[in-house]
Formats: C-alpha cells, structure tokens, sequence
C-alpha cells in the first residue's frame, strides 16, 4: 500500500463546489488503494480578511495573538472538507497541526518544523480514515500554536510525505522482517497547470516545465517564482520525496521536481523569476578586515530576517561596500537592527526600496559559457540598468528598478527562448527522468538511513553537506565604473569574446552613479583577463581602474535552505572571523554561499569551515 499526500490551496476549497470537487480526488486515490493525506489552506481570502481584522484592532498586533488568529481559517477549511468525504461516502477526520503532532519552534509567524509524531496519522489509517490535516501551523513545546508563514501549506504537506515516507527508530524491526518502506507521493493542487518557465501573468508566452530539478526548483522558488515554497522544496530533496505541482480543475499531470539528471545540462537556462518588492541595503565604507562580515549579518540574523543576494566586492583603500537584498517589508527592522553595527564600525548606510530582482536559473549553466554576458547583453539592448548583480551555481541574479521588473522579465525570457519547446518543457522526457521511485530517488545505505533518521528528529535544520576548496581561481576588480545600461555587457562580451570563462561575478554600487564589479576567472587566465578587461573599459571611462589578484582561494559551503536559514551566513563568517581570515568577496544562491580568501590561508578556512558544520 502507498501513500499519498494531497494539498488544496485556498483557491481550490474557496466554494462548496471546489470543496467537492477536491474531495473526490482524495476518494478517488483511497480507492487506487493508497492511504491518503489531504493538507489544506485557508479558504480564498480567508487569511487576508483575518490580517484585515487584527490591523482594526491594533496596528501592530503580538505575534503570538496572531498566530492564534491566523490558525483559524484552516480549521474552517478542514472541517468543511472532511464533511464533504464523508458526505460522499467514505471516512474522513480532520486535525489541525497540533492534533496531528507537528512540532515547531518558538518564532511565531514564521515557525520552523522540528519534529512530527506519527501516531495518531497511523492510528486514523488503521481505522481506514482519509486524513485531513490543517496546513500553515503546528504547536511549540510549551503548547502555544505556531504558524510556519508564507507557503507554509506546502511546508506541512512535504514535511508530512517525508515523515511518512522514512522509518522511525521504532519501525525498525518491521523492516528487518521484511516489510518495505511506503512508498509515498505529495501532489500540491493549484489553480495552474504546473511550473512555468515564468509567471505566465506576466509573461504571455510562458511554457509549462513537465520536469525539473530540485536545486532548479529550490532557486527558481527563491528568487521569485511563486510557484512552491522554498522550505517545501528543501523537505523533498532533503527528504528524496517525489513532489508534483498540478491543476486541481483537470486530471492533466502537472509538473514533477526530481533529483538531477544529465540530459538536463543540455539547458542553461530553464526558468526565470522576479521578485517585484525586494530593498537594496549597502552598507559602505566598512574596515576591510576579518570579523566585519560577521557583525553585520548577525545583527539581522538575530531578528530572523532572511537576507537574499549578499555581495561584497574586494576592498579599495582598507574599505568595502557590504550589499544585500531583504523583502521589502523587512527593510525597516533591517535599518533598526544594523543602526547600532554600523555606528561602532564608522561606516553608513545606503538603501532603496523600489527594486526588483530578475533571475535566470538553470543546471546547463555549469556547462556553458557566456551565459551572463547574455543576459546583460538583451538587459542593455532594453535600456534596463544593473544596480547589483550576483551569480551563483545554477543561477544569475540582477537588480533593477521595480519599474523595469516585468518589462526586464520579459526581455530575459525571450533572449534564451523559453517560450520554444524543448525536452522537459513540452517534448518527450526520458521515461525515468518522471515519477522517481523510492529506489532511484533516495540514495541507500545504512550511514545514510542514520542521518535521515537524526534528520528527522530535527526535521527543518540546516543541512550542510560539503564544504570546498578552489585555489584554481583568479579575481578581477573594476573600481569606479559608470552604472549606466550596457556598461556590464560591453566588458563580459570583450572577455567571452577572449574565450574566457567567468564564474563569480559581483556588482555593487559604491558611489552615487559609480559601481565595483569583482569577476572571477582561471588562474591561468588572469593576466589575459586584465588586458582584455582593461581595453574594454578604456572605451567607456579611461578613469576607472582595473586590477587583478591571483592569489585567492574559494570557499564553497553546499546545502540545503543556505537562504532561508538566517543564521547559515552569519555562522560561517563568524568562524572565519575568530581565526582572522578576512573576507575578501561574498556570492550567495539557495544551494551555496561563496566566500573568497586570501590564497595563502584557503587550506586553513576549510579546515575551519568543516568544523563549524561539523563536516
């Protein structure tokens, strides 16, 4: 017997109708023989409407209250749902997250999952139950009720295939005698087909992906693209839990996120996101020294605020510009918590709240060259300007003005023909590239059975699976360049013309109209990337300066939720810091955090580095 895990969201159980309609996929599943579990939201507005209500009353209201208040649309919502089952024949019961055992921590409204205890799910399956859980919220150790914030229906549903999928330490004696492990599917319903390779709201001619990875799915989803929680993403590839995004208005298969396959780097770029309401915050004139980096982002980190693009380049005159996006609505308790920062290390604050990012994010990117020079080449053709710029693995991101998003969007999305069918996005998929089984999906093992049961008893923690060493990299710094449209595009396009491959880029505004640009390229490849570097900027403003540093080395820590987990930048810093490496240049994504070092001490910083993630 399998199981399977279905989530509505709150456009699919707005009305009696939908309820209905929903209701009969669940049937319909028991009697394919599977046990299931139906996770919903709130209905529609519902969670607006409650917003709405709470502001009347106070405008700032107390977490903890609202939490209270937040939970109640999706009791509603599963107390409809599981009459509507039971009005067509079949057993249902419904729980909200406390009920079905999902333990988080203490941070209300933006609560992470500790644990679930599975029991009383077990005890509802025996007695032949279709299970209805109450997504977005669940219950702290000392009782009060949590909510897990934005997409936090998505969290609920993965969390709870993931937990049900592997075996706890009681169930291992089942195993011994033989009894295989559920085989578990999660569907999350929407009001869409699937995944698209953009917001087709914004973007007409929008192709419906049929696959992607995780990694993909995981920066897609963090850089924009609405489409899946990132936290749910991370459960399935922590997790190896086989997740499709589908319609909940037809039976059409929707799009399936999947472990990495090779025909995938035939594409380097397979989707692309904005984030239209992001802040820019640069923090200017910091000591170029070790231990700086940290102070500034634990300072954020202690109020939980996630911090997006993280860029700083190479310091000029024992001075460095720290630039980072947060939410929009962050920007004011990010300015609060870095005021006292900022004050001890003599250094300013510069922000702008009306920006957005635009993202291209792609597996073929590892494999491919001038793929940036690209994208900065059809921005600059549409008159779109650059404020910060950040690559990662699998993805590249820029800041523009928020009135330029979409049109910017737009242009991207054209200049790598996403909207052109291609395998995985409109023709045949490899057969086993679709609905992984447990077998090909979930590495074996005994060790690695230990660690996702230790993974299980801490469900949501950060989980850092390697840290690397690069000494094989040279940088390249441009000091004072004219932040005008094109300017980007003219120098990658001289240095892809060299046939050079570039693979950390950093932009960063330093002062009003001016910018630094750090690149990193081959060691080998350094002075020719200078030379070529040089020429090209000599045609746009022969008093910007161009330099190089051979000696670096690259620190790479991998994981998963690197973003999303405020503290993992802070801590990796700070453990630099305590030993007195300096931190030279900073590049983030969802899956990796880059730092660059002196080379001289790059054996030293892994050291340290593996230790702080117990590696």
């Amino acid at each position: 017997m399998g199981l399977v895990v279905q989530k509505f969201g709150g456009s699919s159980v707005a009305t009696a109708e939908r309820i209905m309609n929903a209701a009969r996929k669940a049937i319909r599943a028991k009697q394919a023989g599977n046990q299931v579990i139906v996770v919903v939201s709130a209905r529609g507005d519902t969670t607006d409407e409650l917003i709405e209500l709470a502001k009347e009353i106070s405008e700032h209201p107390p977490a903890r209250e609202m939490d209270m208040l937040l939970s109640t649309g999706e009791q509603i919502s599963i107390a409809l749902f599981a009459m509507a089952i039971q009005s067509l024949g079949e057993k249902a019961i419904s729980f909200t997250g406390a009920q079905v055992g999902i333990v988080t921590d203490s941070s209300h409204t933006k609560a992470r999952i500790r644990n679930i205890d599975t029991k009383r799910l077990r005890e509802a399956f025996d007695a032949g139950y279709i299970v209805i859980v109450a997504g977005f919220q669940g219950i702290d150790t000392v009782g009060n009720i949590t909510t897990l914030g934005r997409g936090g229906s998505d969290t609920t549903a993965v969390a709870l295939a993931a937990v049900m999928k592997h075996p706890h330490a009681g169930e291992k004696e089942k195993r011994r005698k033989g009894e295989r492990e559920t085989d578990v599917a999660c569907d999350i319903y929407t009001d869409v087909d699937g995944i698209f390779t953009t917001d087709p709201r914004l973007v007409s001619d929008a192709r419906k992906l049929d696959v992607v990875s995780y990694d993909e799915m995981l920066e897609l989803a963090s850089v924009g693209a609405n489409v899946l929680s990132s936290r749910s993403i991370e459960f399935a590839r922590k997790f190896a839990v086989p997740l499709q995004k589908r319609s909940s208005f037809s039976d059409v298969e929707g799009t399936w996120i999947v472990p990495e396959a090779e025909w995938m780097h035939e594409y380097a770029v397979v989707g692309a996101a904005l984030a239209k309401d992001e802040a820019r915050v640069a923090v200017i004139d910091v000591p170029d020294k070790p231990g700086v980096s940290h102070r500034v982002f634990a300072a954020i980190a202690e109020k939980n605020i996630a911090v997006d693009m993280i860029v700083q380049n190479v310091g000029a005159g024992k001075k460095a510009t720290i630039g980072f996006t947060v939410p929009a609505g962050e920007l004011h308790a990010t300015l609060l918590a870095l005021e006292p920062v900022v004050a001890e290390l003599g250094a300013r604050v510069e922000h702008e709240a009306n920006v957005s990012k635009v993202s291209i994010v792609g597996t073929g990117m590892r494999y491919q060259r001038g793929v940036a020079q690209k994208m900065f080449a059809a921005l600059a053709a549409a008159g779109v300007n650059l404020k910060m710029i950040t690559t990662g693995d699998i993805k590249i991101s820029v800041l523009v003005a928020k009135e330029q998003g979409a049109e910017a969007l737009r242009v991207v999305h054209q200049a790598f023909a996403l909207d052109k069918p291609r395998i995985g996005a409109g023709l045949t998929v490899p057969p086993q590239a679709k609905k992984p089984d447990g077998e090909r999906s979930e590495p074996s093992g005994s060790r690695l059975q230990k660690e996702i049961l230790q993974r299980l008893s801490s469900m949501e923690e950060i989980v850092v699976s390697d840290v690397s060493l690069d000494t094989d990299q040279g940088l390249v710094f441009i000091f004072d360049l004219p932040d005008v449209p094109g300017n980007c595009s003219r120098i990658f396009e001289s240095v892809a013309e060299a046939g050079i491959v570039v693979d950390m880029i950093v932009e960063n505004p330093s002062e009003a109209g001016r910018a630094q640009i750090s690149f990193s390229v081959p060691r080998a490849d350094v002075p020719k990337a200078l030379k070529v570097t040089r020429d090209a900027v000599k045609k746009i403003d022969p008093a910007t300066k161009v330099k190089a540093g051979p000696d670096i080395a690259r620190l790479i820590v991998s994981g998963i939720g690197m973003r999303t987990h405020t503290g993992v930048a802070s801590r990796m810093f700070g453990a630099l810091a305590e030993h007195g490496i300096n931190i030279a240049m900073i590049n983030t994504s969802e899956v990796r955090i880059s730092v660059v070092v002196d080379r001289a001490k790059g054996k030293k910083a892994l050291t340290v580095l593996r230790d702080a993630f117990d590696l």
